[in-house]
């Protein structure tokens, strides 16, 4: 059984994105999540998501259908910046009806990652 550290939620013009913190992972426990959070979240539009792992090294970030870089890239920026190692943040959008531009993807990603560091 998965557990995460640390949850979050923002809405953003319409569209709701809920953050999910995995700390002490691995390859293993982020497939499980993947497919726990796929399984909860049926309707939701898309499931981005950043990981860092030291052993073995290993740095993934994951558009999941959202314009590329705008999601998992800046995701994984502010774990690399914050030095979040053996973790992955998970983040579940349910698309509200307002395209946000990739700027404001990108903003959006970066604080629901900041704030499940805080």
């Amino acid at each position: 059984m998965v557990n995460f550290s640390k949850t979050n939620e923002i809405i953003e013009k319409k569209s709701k994105f809920y953050g999910f913190l995995l700390e002490n992972a691995s390859q293993e426990s982020i497939a499980e999540c993947l497919e726990l959070l796929r399984k909860e979240h049926k309707k939701a539009t898309h499931i981005c998501y950043a990981c860092r792992l030291s052993s073995p090294f290993c740095e993934r970030a994951v558009d999941d259908g959202e314009p590329s870089g705008t999601a998992g890239r800046p995701i994984l920026s502010v774990m690399q910046k914050r030095d979040k190692q053996n973790s992955c943040i998970f983040i579940v959008r349910y698309f509200g009806g307002v395209k946000l531009g990739a700027g404001g993807l990108v903003r959006i990603y970066t604080k629901v990652a900041s704030d499940l560091l805080k």
